[in-house]
């Protein structure tokens, strides 16, 4: 078997260091080690690499500190307007767009301590092939975490996820949840009754036991 002219590293390496656009036959271009290579060299290993999140956590788990700093939780699609019959594009609220655009959605997971930012695992949004809606991926993507000795003092996330079922996911792994809720929202605070958010008088100490 031929020995691969490029390895994982390679291609690693020129996503590290480019600052536009991205593409085989630029990485090709700029690569200096081992002599020349063509683009058809990176195309075959991309083809190779399978997506691994357990790769990125290898990478990076001595970069945080596992009982500091805060989870922040989004995903973004990945722009594909021309994409016809391209894997795991499909239709996706876009917030740089401000529309419903044609992509590929990707959720990510990261920690923070206020300066630095780190990611620790992501998944790709293909419901199509697991049938797991982005709130099944939300709620993985944090016990992947908590069975990693994670324990952060907070998880941030965005509205679109605060679905009941992941809000009171989050302290069921002892850790607490900063997001937005709509103003008309019903709440209870403790025993108390069920009220608007807009109405709720919320402390430190708010314990927000249903919504």
């Amino acid at each position: 078997m031929n020995v691969p002219k490029v390895v994982a590293e390679d291609y690693i390496q020129f996503l590290v260091a480019s600052a536009g656009a991205v593409s085989g036959t630029e990485a090709a271009r700029v690569h200096l080690v081992g002599g020349l290579v063509t683009h058809d060299s990176f195309t075959r290993l991309l083809h190779l690499l399978e997506p691994d999140a357990s790769a990125l956590w290898q990478e990076v788990w001595a970069l945080i500190e596992p009982a500091a700093g805060v989870l922040v939780l989004d995903d973004t699609t990945l722009n594909k307007p021309y994409a016809r019959h391209m894997g795991l594009v499909t239709r996706h609220w876009s917030g740089k767009h401000h529309a419903v655009v044609q992509g590929i959605n990707l959720l990510t997971l990261l920690w923070s301590n206020g300066q630095r930012l780190v990611p620790i695992d992501y998944c790709l949004y293909d419901k199509g092939q697991d049938q797991l809606t982005k709130n099944d991926h939300f709620r993985a993507l944090l016990d992947a975490a908590y069975r990693r000795g994670l324990a952060p003092g907070c998880v941030l996330f965005d509205s679109w996820y605060a679905s009941l079922a992941n809000l009171k996911h989050v302290p069921v792994l002892a850790w607490r949840w900063l997001t937005r809720l709509k103003s008309n929202r019903l709440v209870r605070l403790g025993d108390g009754p069920l009220a608007a958010a807009k109405l709720v008088d919320y402390s430190a100490e708010t314990n927000l036991s249903e919504l």
